[in-house]
């Protein structure tokens, strides 16, 4: 009887951090939610500098871009990494038509979220220059730039942020959605 309440105890705590095919885990929330939190302040600083111009406060948002950028793209790498680990276990989007909707949607999200800092990263080396990250030098630099490095990001890497920031203006959409139209417990999934 106590090996059997132990077990299940143990089965309970296992499935809280891990996605059990009826809510996300504690990691993929906390992966969402962090990723969510600083993907709101990429695109706040952003918007004051394109609102603002150039100031002080300006130079504090931007300042702290490439950073929370390199930070971004190491959660972002480790929720992928983490979401293919918990495949079988997630839960599902359903079936019909809103479900492959959903399918895509999460996929253009991943896929967004790689590729615009992965470029950023791509145009920081090829352009020669150190990175700092939080004071921790990532990339010496000292060399000449490498234009087919830097080429990608000047052409497309803003773009496809704004691109993402649609989609997740979209994914936002969506879950009010559930919430308050559909009145399903997709919400609950991630909220916990």
């Amino acid at each position: 009887m106590f090996e059997t309440r132990y077990q299940q105890k143990g089965a309970l705590m296992a499935t809280q951090w891990r996605d059990d095919g009826f809510r996300y885990g504690a990691v993929t929330r906390a992966l969402h939610w962090a990723i969510a939190l600083l993907l709101t302040w990429q695109f706040t600083g952003m918007a004051v500098k394109l609102i603002v111009g150039k100031a002080p406060i300006t130079a504090f948002w931007v300042g702290t871009h490439k950073g929370i950028g390199v930070v971004l793209l190491t959660l972002i790498v480790l929720r992928a990494l983490w979401g293919l680990y918990n495949m079988k276990t997630r839960p599902a989007h359903g079936g019909g038509f809103w479900g492959r909707a959903a399918k895509v949607g999460h996929l253009a999200l991943y896929a967004l979220m790689l590729i615009v800092p992965s470029l950023a990263l791509l145009r920081q080396y090829g352009s020669g220059k150190p990175l700092d990250v939080f004071g921790v030098r990532l990339i010496d630099g000292g060399w000449a730039e490498v234009s087919w490095m830097t080429a990608p990001a000047n052409a497309v890497h803003g773009l496809l942020a704004w691109v993402l920031l649609a989609a997740i203006a979209g994914h936002i959409l969506m879950v009010l959605v559930h919430r308050f139209i559909w009145k399903d417990d997709t919400v609950g999934r991630m909220i916990g």
